[in-house]
């Protein structure tokens, strides 16, 4: 997978954050990375296998709205996501460009 400003960006977020669980939503107020650019990204990791997706349970909500679909992290993702990261700290391209890398 090419290595772009969004995939690190998506990469970073997903890395950090603990949940088992991502929205699409809040992946791109986090990542910074507008929709357009943001779903065919996850559609893509998705295809790579490194991550997979489901919906929310309708019985499950307490609030009036859509079930939101969520993506979770594979084992393949966090080792290939975790690589990305590592070229990227050290690719001239990225130098300066950190959400919150802490090493």
């Amino acid at each position: 997978m090419r290595t772009t400003h969004a995939l690190v960006q998506v990469a970073e977020v997903l890395m950090a954050d603990q949940a088992d669980r991502h929205w699409g939503y809040d992946l791109s107020k986090r990542a910074g990375v507008r929709s357009g650019v943001l779903y065919p990204l996850l559609t893509r990791l998705l295809d790579a296998g490194w991550l997979t997706d489901g919906w929310e349970d309708p019985s499950q909500l307490t609030e009036r709205r859509p079930p939101r679909r969520y993506y979770e992290l594979t084992d393949s993702g966090r080792r290939e996501l975790g690589a990305v990261l590592q070229k990227a700290k050290v690719d001239p391209r990225f130098q300066g460009f950190t959400i919150g890398w802490a090493q």
